[in-house]
């Protein structure tokens, strides 16, 4: 299995920032998530962060090497995601909890899978076209979907949402898949600070021209600038299947042809939830790569 990945996340303009993204992958099969903690509610990075530690820990007891049945691993884990978020706020006597949205993909087998909750978004493209993208659990999308009639005022906020993990009320989530794969496909998942100020039109342009290492950032800073003083926290973390040429060179290049069953890595920061970690940046990232790539070169010289 080979894919070249790049993961960024900006505060932007808000005090902190409530985001989280990862992804974790054994010989045979990847996960790739990214919560973002709600605002109007507390602890908005306790619930991403907590989401993320949650699904990443039973992926890493169920992957052996792949996940047998996806679809009902996703039932589980966002179940358990979302029971672990409103354990916490018991514990913690608060008086609401807190809350986020999820997306989440699995890749195994050439092919992949995807379940999101909330308004978090992925996008999967291909030769230039994007052939799906995710719809959020939104008022807005909602009524555009069954062509309800807009309220009075003729507007719907795009950030009210109606499921969520974290809410008392039981979540609602999709789950898409088995969906094949082919050699430079690319599957982005982000949160609404990048699609709310950047048109899918420039999303499927940048992913379908540029590496992925290339596009991530580009795209973070167009969302930035658009966005201004009070843009939303701006993350994303994106994937391209079997990179074609010169794979080994390519930046953030992953092959797992040579590890030894039984090996797990991840950049899911278990228990992550200082407020003073705002910006994930590209230096970051690039520190958790080469400790995973590291970790890999050991595992091959143990075989050989």
């Amino acid at each position: 299995m080979k894919f070249s990945v790049f993961q960024i996340s900006r505060k932007g303009g808000r005090e902190k920032n409530e985001d989280r993204m990862g992804y974790c992958y054994t010989k045979s099969s990847g996960l790739f998530l990214l919560a973002d903690g709600m605002g109007g509610h507390p602890e908005g990075e306790v619930a991403s962060q907590m989401s993320l530690d949650v699904i990443s820990a039973l992926y890493q007891k169920e992957a052996a090497p792949e996940i047998t049945d996806v679809k009902a691993f996703f039932e589980r884990a966002i179940l358990a995601a979302h029971r672990q978020i409103l354990r916490y706020a018991a514990e913690k006597h608060l008086m609401d909890t807190p809350r986020t949205t999820l997306v989440a993909a699995i890749v195994q087998g050439g092919v992949a899978y995807w379940a999101h909750c909330g308004d978090s978004r992925l996008y999967f493209v291909r030769e230039g076209e994007l052939l799906a993208r995710t719809r959020d659990h939104s008022y807005m999308e909602q009524r555009a979907a069954t062509k309800l009639p807009l309220n009075a005022a003729g507007v719907v906020n795009r950030n009210v949402l109606y499921t969520c993990l974290g809410s008392p009320s039981k979540p609602v989530f999709d789950i898409t898949g088995p969906v094949p794969l082919v050699q430079g496909d690319r599957i982005m998942l982000c949160s609404d600070g990048l699609w709310g100020t950047v048109d899918d039109a420039t999303i499927v342009y940048h992913l379908s021209h540029l590496k992925v290492a290339d596009s991530a950032p580009e795209l973070v800073e167009q969302a930035l600038a658009k966005g201004g003083a009070h843009c939303d926290n701006v993350t994303l973390i994106s994937m391209e299947w079997e990179t074609p040429d010169n794979f080994e060179s390519t930046r953030g290049a992953i092959s797992t042809d040579r590890i030894e069953e039984g090996f797990f890595a991840s950049t899911v920061q278990a228990g992550w939830v200082d407020s003073q970690v705002d910006d994930l940046d590209d230096a970051a990232i690039e520190r958790s790569i080469a400790e995973i790539n590291e970790a890999i070169r050991r595992s091959a010289a143990r075989r050989g």
